[in-house]
């Protein structure tokens, strides 16, 4: 394969620049080695963070900023910007933060449901679970629907299947549109990769196989196709 020329990789990086706002070192590192991955990788950007499809903009940037906070990610103060361009406050965005932070309990909640719900049975420890998150966006500008779709992603960046399974039950219970949990699941691919997304999607499946959530005819011939699962040799 022929390597870009320098003008090539200084016309990519300028184009970069145009449509964002700024470059990212790796954009660099792929324009000069690796220009096919940066074509795909570019598209890949455009569909999953740029492009409008169910979330609107303001809510997908709800999502965003649950997700980034959450895992401590310092790259992509942009989605902040977006956040406040489209009509965020920093009020609301406090109560976003207290919500990335209560979802680091889900793991905790996870080990006392796992071991200790059998001696506790008048204590549902997934209903006190959900019950705490909803007292930290309680008389904020953030609506149930909102709140548990940041939850949603943030559960799934941090690849956390209890927490996850409990914010799809409470989704589900608010009416939200599954393609909206779907999108706001799709988030996390960005900054945590594929895995934890498909490990969340498995997750999502068990609860429609085991009916702990009521599919959508679409959703539910996804839950009904049989053979789904990891390579086995």
């Amino acid at each position: 394969m022929t390597p870009p020329s320098a003008e090539q990789v200084r016309a990519r990086l300028s184009e970069i620049r145009a449509a964002r706002g700024f470059v990212l070192p790796h954009h660099g590192a792929m324009a000069a080695a690796l220009p096919e991955l940066h074509a795909a990788y570019e598209a890949m950007y455009r569909a999953l963070t740029v492009d409008d499809h169910h979330l609107s903009p303001h809510l997908k940037e709800v999502v965003w900023l649950a997700i980034l906070a959450a895992c401590r990610e310092p790259v992509g103060t942009h989605h902040l910007h977006r956040f406040l361009a489209t009509g965020g406050t920093e009020a609301e965005a406090a109560s976003v933060f207290r919500l990335a932070a209560w979802a680091g309990g889900a793991a905790r909640y996870a080990t006392l449901s796992t071991n200790w719900q059998g001696q506790l049975p008048g204590l549902d420890l997934a209903a006190e679970y959900r019950a705490a998150g909803s007292a930290l966006f309680a008389g904020s500008s953030l609506d149930e629907a909102s709140a548990r779709l940041a939850l949603i992603g943030v559960q799934t960046a941090c690849d956390e299947p209890w927490g996850l399974a409990a914010e799809i039950e409470a989704a589900y219970a608010a009416g939200v549109p599954e393609p909206h949990i779907a999108e706001a699941m799709s988030l996390a691919i960005w900054p945590r990769g594929v895995n934890p997304f498909v490990r969340a999607t498995e997750t999502w499946l068990r609860l429609m196989q085991d009916g702990r959530v009521t599919p959508s005819p679409a959703f539910r011939a996804w839950a009904e196709t049989p053979g789904q699962g990891a390579f086995v040799a």
